[in-house]
């Protein structure tokens, strides 16, 4: 997988193609970028600024962080669950 560009080399190319002197596709050239990555960008621009509706990055952030949580509470739970199911078979009568 490619190394992602800087985050101020993105808001430069964000804000050359907002002026809107250029067309995309020359920007995206001048830049040696693809327009897809350009068009990316400029839609989660879009959406930090409020702009457009959306995810943004502090909130993509939030949301990793939490599904981290979950599943590190979950296994938790699991291992209690086996070790309450364990310790219940050990303490029945004739064993």
């Amino acid at each position: 997988m490619a190394k992602p560009y800087p985050k101020e080399f993105r808001d430069d190319v964000v804000a050359v193609a907002r002026r809107g002197q250029a067309s995309l596709a020359q920007i995206a050239k001048d830049f040696g970028i693809s327009e897809g990555s350009l068009a990316n960008w400029m839609k989660q621009a879009d959406i930090e600024d409020g702009r457009r509706s959306g995810v943004t990055e502090d909130e993509r952030k939030q949301l990793r962080e939490a599904n981290k949580r979950i599943r590190l509470l979950e296994q938790e739970n699991e291992v209690l669950r086996r070790a309450a199911a364990y310790l219940s078979q050990a303490n029945l009568p004739g064993k």
